[in-house]
């Protein structure tokens, strides 16, 4: 039977995508990464599906959550089914009017960004005056910055965050699954809005992690019924 060789470039969500977790570990990390890796081990082997994964950002990333969840010892299996690639960043053609498109949406951004910023640094002023003018008393200035700065700054990182970050590349690793899933032709896996976004855009083929061990728990039951 001819086997069409499909590829597909690996996000780092596409093992900690928290569907995964629930459905391949009962919500443990390093239970739902070994079957994942099992699944993609028995693709290779039999229907010669191949993984990648850039090298070295996203293999970083994923081997500190690894760490982090007390498994590193799986950085073995990683090794031996996912292969480690560094995309030809100098070879690969990313048409000027995309890089244009990106630029202008991280431009809105920024300024909506910017906007948040003015707007916290105001609404902090505005309490603080508010506090003082209730106190008859000097107010301690640690009571300024526990009650008014420091809850501020929390609503602003997490407002700041969704407004530039949400939904837009914001890191390397994030561009090297694009441009590693563009020199190989393969699809892209992944639990990123940002890197959906921008695999529509540059006419890639995308999947998303939690569909990705279904999608190839299928192809590896078609298999064994026809060829059984």
């Amino acid at each position: 039977m001819t086997v069409y060789k499909q590829r597909f470039v690996l996000d780092t969500t596409a093992f900690t995508d928290r569907g995964v977790v629930d459905e391949l570990g009962d919500g443990d990390l390093c239970e739902a990464v070994t079957r994942l890796l099992d699944l993609i081990g028995r693709a290779r082997m039999e229907l010669a599906i191949s993984c990648y994964i850039p090298y070295p950002t996203v293999y970083r990333e994923l081997k500190g959550f690894l760490e982090r969840n007390g498994c590193p010892e799986l950085l073995s299996r990683i090794d031996t089914w996912i292969v480690k690639k560094t995309p030809n960043r100098y070879e690969v053609k990313v048409p000027a009017r995309l890089f244009m498109a990106y630029v202008k949406d991280m431009r809105e951004r920024l300024d909506r960004g910017r906007k948040r910023a003015e707007k916290a640094i105001w609404e902090a002023a505005l309490e603080a005056y508010e506090i003082m003018l209730r106190e008859e008393a000097d107010v301690p200035k640690e009571r300024i910055i526990r009650e008014v700065i420091g809850e501020t700054v929390r609503r602003f990182r997490r407002k700041y965050r969704q407004t530039v970050r949400h939904g837009t590349l914001d890191s390397a690793p994030d561009l090297d699954v694009l441009l590693l899933a563009k020199e190989l032709d393969a699809a892209v896996v992944a639990s990123d809005e940002g890197i959906e976004r921008w695999a529509r855009e540059l006419g890639l083929r995308f999947m998303p992690a939690c569909s990705f061990p279904d999608m190839i728990e299928e192809y590896l039951r078609m298999s064994r019924e026809v060829e059984g």
